[in-house]
């Protein structure tokens, strides 16, 4: 049976170039990086040259980038550095955000280590900036704004250079979570005054395991892993040496070919919502489906009743890859807490469609038609 993937923002399948690259990691140059002899020296001048790479694509310093597992971790990192080490005790996040930092904040929080504010939200999803130079004119504390690049579920974009500048003016720190906009964007951080970013490979064709975070230099932040000197003392135990070389090759294949996935992904995107319109009455569109939106990211809303209910569940049968919201709440009860978030009333099945250059027209013809049969 065919089968039809549109779940890239849960993951992307890894470029063929970027496995190339990886695969000598495994084999002839797999030694550890801290050994002293050839076969380390080649593992870690394979690692450093990545870390350039990466920083030079982002515009940094490359010992502001520390390589992680994934983008939860580095969130986690970010998150918990600035309560310990930066002197923070209040956050400012959304109730919108993926749960690497929802749950980090509510744990924190839970512990007596600082107080939450929310930020209030637009009417189609949006950080209400108004409300969050309020939040931040009216704290008497050392603040943490953490607040995602783009949504995981429903695409909408933060202006997180306006964010930035706002967290400058009131001296606070700021992280963002850039694992949906990392390399799907052209992001200089010399322009974003951005304190710490959290990225992930396996969502632009990189590898799974291998994320990076971006820090501010000279922030006096500690590592939450001990045990060895890895990572310039941030991250102990032995690298991930392959998953490393893969980030950094994903990354650069994004980035040479940007404009032109951008422009195609985009016209996939506004296919989708020329074809369901018209082909399904009383669907909506969740959050912002404009300029400000992931070029990547569709969450549609079906009317309720037996058959939608049913609809990704049937649409899976068929060998259609979609998501009824984050791959990293599936099994969860109790729906998106996105949707609910931004429209606590509404009541519609959310199908999430997200975007790659891999994907076509074609299977986009046959995913509606598959869709109306179902419905």
């Amino acid at each position: 049976m065919e089968r039809i993937y549109f779940d890239n923002a849960a993951t992307t399948s890894l470029d063929p170039e970027v496995l190339k690259a990886m695969m000598p990691y495994y084999t002839e140059h797999f030694g550890n990086p801290s050994s002293i002899y050839s076969y380390g020296r080649e593992a870690r001048m394979a690692i450093e040259a990545a870390r350039k790479t990466v920083a030079n694509l982002l515009h940094v310093k490359p010992g502001e980038i520390t390589f992680t597992s994934c983008g939860t971790e580095s969130s986690n990192l970010a998150i918990n550095a600035a309560i310990r080490d930066l002197g923070c005790t209040h956050i400012i996040t959304s109730t919108i955000e993926h749960h690497a930092t929802l749950h980090t904040v509510q744990f924190l929080h839970s512990m007596g280590l600082c107080e939450v504010s929310y930020v209030n939200l637009t009417h189609d999803g949006h950080i209400d900036v108004v409300h969050l130079e309020d939040l931040l004119k009216s704290s008497h504390q050392k603040t943490l704004v953490t607040l995602m690049h783009a949504n995981n579920e429903v695409g909408n974009l933060s202006d997180i250079v306006y964010i930035g500048e706002l967290c400058e003016r009131y001296d606070a720190i700021f992280h963002s979570d850039t694992v949906q906009t990392l390399a799907h964007f052209l992001l200089d951080l010399q322009e974003v005054k951005v304190h710490f970013m959290s990225g992930s490979a396996h969502k632009f064709h990189g590898p799974k395991g291998s994320g990076i975070l971006f820090a501010r230099q000279g922030l006096p932040i500690k590592p939450i892993l001990h045990g060895g000197s890895q990572e310039r003392n941030m991250r102990a135990g032995t690298e991930n040496v392959a998953g490393i070389v893969g980030f950094a090759k994903a990354f650069e294949l994004n980035m040479q070919s940007h404009h032109e996935d951008v422009v195609y992904i985009r016209s996939l995107k506004n296919y989708v919502i020329e074809k369901l319109t018209a082909a399904i009455p009383d669907i909506i569109f969740h959050g912002d489906i404009g300029e400000r939106s992931l070029y990547t990211v569709l969450n549609v809303g079906f009317p309720v009743n037996d058959r939608s209910e049913m609809l990704s569940i049937n649409l899976d049968i068929a060998g259609i890859c979609v998501s009824g919201g984050s791959a990293c709440n599936s099994g969860a009860q109790g729906g998106s807490h996105v949707i609910k978030g931004i429209y606590p009333h509404e009541s519609k099945v959310p199908i999430r469609f997200s975007f790659s250059k891999h994907n076509t027209f074609e299977e986009i013809d046959k995913v509606v038609l598959k869709i109306s049969e179902l419905l």
